[in-house]
């Protein structure tokens, strides 16, 4: 890899976007250093560089963070709607002035290509504009009781302060989709964006601010330590919901700890997506559909197709297709243009990736493309797809989170919803077929709270997201996403 000219001035303004990035704590409307002063570093994947350092938070700063919301959140819910609407229609409206910054921070800090990240960051804002029309929907009902006496008044109130805690793989979207309707609700929040990429979360934090959002409602502790944060939030008594993003096994955690306090609960965890190719499928659109659903984010979603389950008459030549289109794509530095591929996150998840193609060889899996680390810097793996995979391979049970499709051959229409809801979680699945009644059949017959039909893309801040069995509980995003920070009361009234 070479360095142009062109490489150099967009490093200098990458770096002059990060420079404007306050990078402390945010409590009660003011940054500072974490009460430990410790920082930590924030790597860019690509480079392999330190690109900034960010304020290490501990328990002090979540006990004051915490009670921080807890004060503010009476004066917050008694404001008006069409307020809450206005902020966060400003901030919608800041966001997509500055789409092009924030994607080179975005790109900077976490890897995805630049063209990927401007539509995350567009994603991103469509949260903050879907729940500023939401906050002015808010209703409630009056009805009379079946024996006239009475009548029944219902009216929806925020729950109480929030706890969100975010991944890192969408950084800005995961924050928006939690933050807008909780600001949407009346709620105040305390937020924990993941350390290995917090810089589009404070900078999301910024624009909060300049869109005129008061003092305490929104309060930020990033951290190397998440339970030194979290736990200290989760045991306060103050904290009325948790909205978490991230792995089953924290989750289950966390549902652990709220279950002390009775705290409503939203998690939105793992996943093992199958993708379903039938032999009458238009093959040129599912090949599309796969790479869309495979390789968004280099794969690293919860969403990605994990699975991918072809019928055998056209299993070979799917095989094919899929390594032609995915060994096109060009692998390296988002920020580099004509970048389809970037890194992975960490080296961590770098060794996993290769674990689980070695494994998936070893048992008897053909590399048709792929299945090795580019020989520079960086965390980069190369798009891969396996074919003959065994049942038993480890990536057949495992998220992968990365570049890798295995394919695996069946036979029946039976078979494939068989093996497909063969797994704990139940977050996405995918199908591809020209037969509507089977389209329909199969997509009900799934296990997931979400079916993508001959398309490979699901997400849509319009559309309820959220799994079932062990990926998780609740819903974000649509009509429902704001129903999760609001709370039911009901008024007898006598009829006199």
């Amino acid at each position: 890899m070479t360095t142009t000219d062109s490489d150099l001035r967009t490093s200098q303004r990458a770096r002059e976007a990060i420079a404007k990035v306050s990078t402390g704590i945010f409590i009660d409307g003011q940054w500072s250093e974490a009460a430990s002063g410790a920082r930590f570093d924030v790597v860019n994947p690509a480079t392999e560089e330190v690109i900034a350092t960010v304020a290490d938070g501990g328990p002090e700063d979540a006990l004051r963070a915490i009670e921080t919301a807890g004060r503010a959140q009476k004066d917050w819910a008694k404001t008006a709607p069409r307020e809450r609407s206005e902020i966060l229609r400003r901030a919608y409206d800041i966001i997509m002035a500055r789409q092009d910054e924030l994607a080179l921070i975005m790109t900077t800090e976490m890897g995805k290509p630049l063209t990927e990240a401007k539509g995350e960051v567009a994603y991103a804002a469509e949260f903050f504009r879907w729940f500023s029309e939401e906050a002015v929907r808010i209703g409630g009902d009056l009805t009379t009781t079946g024996d006239g006496k009475n009548r029944i008044l219902v009216s929806r109130e925020p729950v109480g302060p929030c706890v969100l805690v975010t991944p890192w793989n969408f950084p800005l979207a995961m924050g928006t989709r939690k933050i807008g309707p909780a600001i949407a609700a009346g709620c105040t929040v305390v937020f924990k964006p993941a350390n290995l990429t917090p810089l589009s979360s404070l900078a999301l934090v910024d624009i909060l601010v300049e869109a005129g959002l008061p003092a305490g409602v929104v309060n930020v502790v990033c951290t190397t330590k998440a339970s030194s944060v979290v736990s200290p939030w989760m045991a306060s008594g103050i904290a009325r919901k948790i909205s978490f993003t991230g792995s089953t096994e924290v989750g289950v955690r966390l549902l652990e700890q709220a279950s002390q306090h009775v705290m409503r609960s939203s998690m939105e965890l793992g996943g093992n997506a199958p993708l379903i190719v039938f032999a009458d499928a238009d093959l040129d659109r599912a090949v599309e559909g796969a790479v869309a659903a495979k390789m968004r984010n280099m794969g690293e979603a919860c969403t990605a197709a994990n699975r991918i389950f072809v019928q055998r008459p056209v299993a070979e030549e799917f095989a094919r297709r899929l390594a032609a289109r995915l060994g096109s794509l060009s692998v390296g530095d988002g920020a580099e243009p004509g970048t389809d591929v970037g890194p992975l996150v960490e080296e961590k998840a770098l060794r996993k990736v290769q674990e689980l193609v070695d494994d998936a060889v070893n048992k008897g899996a053909k590399v048709v493309c792929g299945g090795n680390r580019p020989d520079h810097p960086g965390y980069f793996y190369s798009p891969t797809v396996l074919s003959d995979v065994s049942a038993d391979a480890d990536l057949m049970t495992e998220e992968i989170f990365g570049p890798v499709a295995p394919v695996v051959p069946f036979d029946t229409e039976e078979e494939a919803v068989r093996i497909a809801n063969d797994t704990p979680w139940g977050l996405a699945g995918y199908l591809f077929t020209q037969d509507v009644d089977r389209g329909f059949r199969v997509g009900e017959a799934l296990e997931v709270g979400m079916v993508g039909l001959n398309t490979g893309i699901v997400s849509n801040p319009a559309a309820p997201f959220g799994g079932v069995k062990a990926s998780g509980l609740g819903r974000e995003g649509g009509r429902v996403g704001i129903e999760e920070f609001l709370e039911y009361k009901y008024m007898a009234v006598p009829r006199t």
